[in-house]
């Protein structure tokens, strides 16, 4: 009889969910990371009957990964989940497409909530409901990362969910002549994963 896969309570990045499971997950690790040195800093002080002892060095260090951990909670606490509507809206339109949903991507210069995105063939389309999103930035600074990692797509984002939802429909009934064409390796560190799935992890990894 086969192993059975332990099924993770947290969303994993680009399904619906993730950011608010995200929330939770990077605070109960921030509180995790900073009980711990807590704990040593009064257990040293009960020990020595002083703080000036070699545990008050060691739980100061020790507060180092939980400052660090709390940056990532306010950059993702920063971020809106994505609203059931508007996810049950495209959904509906996703077909056989490989997708993903709930983004935050940052560069350097500029950051963007991604709603949704798409990948066929060397296509690769997103939605953003961010009114603050640099549209032309962020489509050439992700074609860029994803060339890259070798592989020739064209990104597009939309801001009409009308058009977007459209595009998804054009994209599902031409998908054959989308990836007509292509040649395609297996990656061999994820062999299971599909080109146009390694694209997508290619998106997420630019995302919080």
């Amino acid at each position: 009889m086969g192993r059975k896969e332990r099924k993770s309570v947290w969303k994993a990045k680009g399904t619906f969910g993730y950011i608010s499971s995200e929330k939770k997950r990077r605070l109960l690790i921030t509180i995790g990371l900073f009980v711990l040195p807590m704990l040593v800093l009064a257990g040293g002080i009960w020990y020595y009957k002083t703080r000036n002892n070699i545990c008050t060095v060691l739980a100061i260090v020790g507060c180092l990964p939980g400052c660090r951990s709390i940056v990532n909670l306010i950059m993702i606490g920063k971020c809106h989940p994505m609203d059931e509507s508007l996810y049950r809206e495209i959904s509906a339109h996703q077909g056989k497409l490989d997708m993903g949903y709930e983004m935050y991507m940052t560069f350097y210069e500029k950051n963007a909530y991604i709603d949704a995105v798409a990948v066929c063939g060397n296509l690769v389309v997103a939605y953003s409901s961010d009114p603050k999103i640099d549209v032309r930035f962020m489509e050439e600074n992700i074609q860029k990362v994803i060339r890259k990692n070798g592989y020739k797509a064209e990104v597009h984002i939309f801001t009409d969910l009308r058009k977007y939802t459209e595009r998804l429909d054009s994209m599902n009934d031409h998908a054959d002549s989308l990836r007509e064409g292509i040649r395609f390796k297996p990656d061999e560190k994820y062999p299971d994963l599909s080109r146009e799935q390694l694209i997508l992890h290619t998106f997420y990894a630019l995302c919080l």
